[in-house]
Parts: C-alpha cells; sequence; structure tokens
C-alpha cells in the first residue's frame, strides 16, 4: 500500500469528543477567550502553543498552531525557526521568554526546579501579573488537548468536520 493510500484511508482512533462530550466546546470555548484577552500578542500564543505541539511530539497539534501563525500572517522563517528558537535570529526576547517557559513547564530538567526563579524573574521582565498568567493559561490551553491529540489521533490539516472518525 502506498503513502497515498494510507493517508487516503487514515481515521482518526475515535469520532469527534466535542459531539460525545458537548461540555468540552463551552471549555474549549472558555480557553479561547481566556488567553485571547489581549495582554499577551496573539503571535507570542501561537509560537508557544506550536512550542508546546511540538515538544509533545502531536502532528497534529504542530499542524493545527502552524497554520494558525501562517493564518495570522507570520513568516515561514519565524515558524520554522520555532524548533530551533535558542539559535534562531527571528524572535523578541519576550517571545524568547515565553518559549523557555513553555519548553520548561513540558520538559523535566536532569535536577532543579522545572521553572526556576531566574526564568520566572525574567519573565515576569516582560509580562505583568495579568500577562504572565494569561501565557500560563495559553500553555495550559494547548495542554488541555493534548490527550486527545495523542489518544484520539485527529487527523491533521484537516477541516474539523474531517478530523475525527464517523461513529
Amino acid at each position: 500500500m502506498s503513502n497515498t493510500e494510507i493517508t487516503a484511508n487514515a481515521q482518526s482512533r475515535l469520532p469527534n469528543p466535542a459531539m460525545l462530550v458537548p461540555e468540552m466546546a463551552e471549555v474549549g470555548a472558555a480557553l479561547f477567550k481566556v488567553v485571547g484577552n489581549g495582554s499577551v500578542p496573539r503571535t507570542t500564543i501561537g509560537l508557544v502553543q506550536l512550542r508546546a505541539g511540538q515538544i509533545v511530539g502531536s502532528e497534529y497539534l504542530t499542524v493545527l498552531h502552524t497554520g494558525n501563525l501562517a493564518r495570522a500572517g507570520e513568516s515561514d522563517e519565524r515558524v520554522a525557526a520555532v524548533a530551533s528558537w535558542r539559535d534562531a535570529p527571528h524572535f523578541t526576547e519576550a517571545e524568547r521568554v515565553a518559549l523557555e517557559l513553555v519548553e520548561a513547564v513540558y520538559t523535566a530538567p536532569a535536577e532543579g526546579e522545572r521553572v526556576s526563579d531566574d526564568l520566572y524573574a525574567r519573565a515576569s521582565a516582560h509580562y505583568d501579573d495579568k500577562a504572565l498568567t494569561t501565557l500560563i493559561l495559553a500553555i495550559s490551553q494547548v495542554s488541555f488537548f493534548v490527550p486527545l491529540a495523542l489518544i484520539g489521533k485527529p487527523l491533521p490539516g484537516k477541516a474539523p468536520e474531517e478530523q475525527w472518525r464517523r461513529p
């Protein structure tokens, strides 16, 4: 069987979770509203959420957030550089600390705290309390969907009604 045939026959493991548990839509909408409160640039939120998808190894989340950033007008160079942001010249200091923060949350260090006092202080230098809380909740928003993405395996790059198998 060719890759094209496999892709054409691909389906998620689950039917649409929003149809199975309709209350989930309320939670998702509330999280979207919270992170869109304007205290953190939408671009920064998108970069952080893309990095989270990359770290957890979810093709679905990576494709989703890459597409969101592209539709928001982000350059291909910036989007592609998220995976190697530490070496890339494309990010502001505020974006860099946000990317470092998401990495700290999702990656256990060999020793010490995940989010050190130093990292928190650097983040606080760029974001006031509301913005920092919003950034934390943007990371949480991805965390809410990680199990569905990894276990349910929705199809990346498809319209929402095509991502999930038919019941």
